[in-house]
């Protein structure tokens, strides 16, 4: 099957030049980063009706990436979910990463005191992505998996990554972004989010209250380079019961103990 905006006899198209990209890998990386934000995966359709692409193409994307192993079907519902290839070359490119190797004495030590689940998230294409994550012991759990993506308007780590971004940084990813509404908690303007980020700055540490998901709480910091601007941010979540409006100044002074020892620990190794 022949398709003039994807393949042409001896090269890359003009239609596809102009553009600065090819549409069968730009469709097949829509579809991953979709598949991304589920923990339970898409359908055929689902995928069709997000991305508002054709059935026929979404099909054989998925079938092509299902067999060179990046994604697996499930028997039941016909879902796809990432596969173990895609699960090996995301282990390989997060353990390069220098700044988990850094933080992972400190979330853990963070974690143990606290009691709760603890994230470590980076700022990628105007959304948070979370690179690290250590489990709570208690048998309450917030849901959240490593590389899931993640609104900076709605999340403590968001909030704490952005107030401390370079002036740059923050006019080309944060002040063109469309805001993501979750619920009637949720900063729905950039002069609301401005307003917050200058009280996150204050504090130094950032709070969401139930304003991605309603029930959960959270507290992050910011991860700071030698010229004080946020590389990455962390959290601790946990309930609303675990974690109510009075432990909140608590929680917010050993999250910034904590990402003042990882920000101390990463500007030692990167010289």
């Amino acid at each position: 099957m022949s398709n003039t905006n994807d393949v042409v006899a001896e090269g890359v198209p003009e239609k596809v030049e102009k553009a600065g990209g090819v549409p069968a890998i730009e469709r097949a990386l829509n579809v991953l980063e979709c598949l991304s934000q589920s923990r339970k995966g898409y359908s055929v359709s689902e995928l069709s009706r997000r991305l508002a692409l054709p059935k026929s193409s979404v099909h054989l994307i998925l079938r092509t990436l299902e067999r060179r192993g990046y994604l697996q079907k499930q028997s039941s519902g016909g879902r796809y979910k990432f596969g173990m290839k895609l699960m090996a070359l995301s282990r390989t490119a997060l353990d390069g990463v220098e700044l988990r190797e850094e933080a992972r004495p400190a979330l853990a030590a963070l974690s143990q005191a606290t009691g709760l689940t603890v994230h470590m998230g980076v700022l990628e294409r105007s959304e948070i992505v979370i690179i690290e994550r250590l489990e709570s012991a208690s048998p309450i759990r917030v849901v959240s998996w490593v590389g899931r993506r993640m609104d900076l308007n709605s999340t403590a780590i968001g909030k704490a990554l952005i107030a401390h971004l370079a002036d740059t940084e923050f006019e080309a990813q944060v002040r063109p972004t469309q805001l993501a509404r979750h619920n009637d908690h949720t900063i729905g303007s950039m002069a609301a989010l401005r307003k917050e980020l200058a009280r996150v700055r204050q504090l130094g540490y950032a709070v969401c209250d139930e304003e991605d998901e309603i029930g959960v709480r959270c507290v992050g910091a910011p991860i700071l380079n030698r010229h004080g601007h946020s590389i990455a941010a962390i959290s601790v979540a946990g309930t609303t019961h675990q974690i109510p409006p009075e432990r909140v100044p608590e929680l917010g002074q050993a999250v910034k103990d904590a990402a003042a020892e990882i920000s101390a620990r990463f500007q030692r190794a990167s010289g």
